[in-house]
């Protein structure tokens, strides 16, 4: 009788001890299963399925749970939810969002309790990930967000138009741009445009046209703002040459019909619908928009081509991605950072552009992507990436469209509209410093 009731203690105790085992503790040290909140804007559930099924087989007692907002909808959200106390672990940054939400982030730590070594060094960062990256998304030597991929403007071109204008190849930089857009523009006998060279030189009728803008400044050599980012800067001139107002009248020359280039203006259908459509011959945008094509129309005859150049010896590209970082406000932001830093690994990093079919930001999986039809250009620009530092991306936006606009409408000059623009971005920028 006593061998069975202690049989019994111990058939119980065993038992309780597989159920503790089965509920978590591992990594946690609580014995309790903790789910991490995840928390994104583009990428739909699918993108994650596989890297958190993988992460989640190695840290049996961490969940991670994805959640996806609508854009117009995801800054807002996040911060309301973030000063509520509600918000996520982790959750997507644009890669000019540090500036304005560093406050809202936990760098990365130096040394997670239990685990031997850093999880990313920042010469580990600097090594395996490309250069914008590096600059956008650290301050000081700390790490704020890992990207997952690193997008650039490319110049998507008809491959009908070249064909019957006899044009060979596509333009590699921009004087031959200028000439293969005189050679594809047609206007009728009113000069109004009939077959438009290039989707250039608006703003409300062209996909990021202001980033176009923006690219053709840093190519430029336009310094965007000073030395400590505490003032813009894109007005002034570099060595006696207003680089700036060069930028931007080359740029609105393509929709002023004074000019040799004129191929472009307001009364255009929007630029993505025009080159669907076959009323624009080319245009520029990153890569996402070759899947939404492949989509809209399947037999338009296109090709993507480097974005052109100034200087062919010194290239520079415009970057646009989303990074990963974690909540300050976590109260799970080591293990948020764990799973964080296995998304961003070449493992992780691998699932997710699988299923994104998005060019890497990881140098390792770039040589990988540099021959994909769809991604080789992509890939290889993300190596001479270039951004600057915005404290506020979307109101940056609205300024550029506004200095473009005052070109094309006459209300101001070249002069005027980027000196007013960049008295606007100071004043964005000093509001942020007194808010601090």
């Amino acid at each position: 009788m006593v061998i069975l009731v202690g049989g019994i203690v111990l058939l119980v105790f065993v038992t309780l001890i597989l159920i503790l085992r089965n509920v978590g503790g591992g990594g946690t040290g609580t014995g309790q299963k903790i789910t991490l909140e995840f928390w994104g804007v583009f990428d739909n559930k699918t993108a994650f399925d596989k890297v958190i099924r993988d992460f989640q087989a190695q840290n049996p007692e961490i969940a991670v749970v994805y959640r996806q907002f609508s854009f117009e909808d995801y800054e807002k959200e996040v911060i309301n939810a973030l000063a509520s106390g509600t918000g996520p672990d982790i959750w997507m940054i644009h890669h000019t969002w540090l500036p304005k939400h560093i406050d809202k982030l936990a760098p990365i730590p130096e040394k997670i309790p239990g685990i031997d070594r850093p999880l990313l060094t920042f010469k580990d960062f600097q090594n395996q990930f490309v250069e914008v990256a590096v600059q956008d998304l650290a301050a000081g030597s700390q790490i704020y967000a890992l990207p997952l991929y690193v997008d650039t403007l490319a110049l998507y071109y008809n491959r009908d138009f070249f064909n019957t204008a006899g044009i060979t190849q596509p333009p590699k930089n921009w004087e031959e741009f200028n000439s293969t857009v005189e050679r594809l523009t047609k206007l009728d006998a009113f000069s109004n445009i009939v077959q438009a060279g290039a989707a250039i030189g608006t703003s409300s009728n062209i996909n990021r046209s202001t980033d176009i803008l923006m690219a053709l400044m840093l190519q430029s050599g336009v310094r965007m703002t000073d030395a400590d980012n505490a003032n813009a800067t894109f007005s002034r001139s570099v060595g006696n040459t207003p680089v700036g107002e060069i930028a931007l009248r080359y740029y609105t020359d393509f929709a002023s019909p004074n000019v040799k280039t004129y191929t472009w203006n307001n009364s255009q259908h929007y630029s993505i619908d025009a080159f669907t459509e076959g009323s624009v011959a080319m245009m520029f945008n990153y890569s996402h928009q070759a899947g939404i094509l492949n989509e809209k129309a399947s037999r338009l005859n296109y090709a993507i081509t480097p974005f052109p150049q100034i200087n062919e010896t010194d290239t520079k590209n415009y970057a646009n991605y989303w990074a990963v970082a974690v909540s300050k406000k976590s109260s799970l932001s080591n293990e948020a950072w764990r799973f964080v830093a296995y998304l961003a690994s070449r493992d992780g990093i691998s699932s997710y552009l699988a299923e994104t079919m998005r060019p890497s930001a990881r140098r390792d999986i770039i040589d990988l992507q540099k021959n994909d039809l769809s991604l080789g250009v992509f890939a290889s620009q993300a190596l001479s990436a270039k951004s600057w530092y915005q404290i506020d991306s979307s109101a940056i936006e609205s300024i550029f469209a506004e200095m473009i606009d005052n070109v094309n409408f006459g209300r101001l000059s070249i002069k005027g509209a980027i000196q007013g623009a960049e008295a606007e971005v100071n004043v964005l920028m000093q509001r942020s410093r007194r808010n601090r």
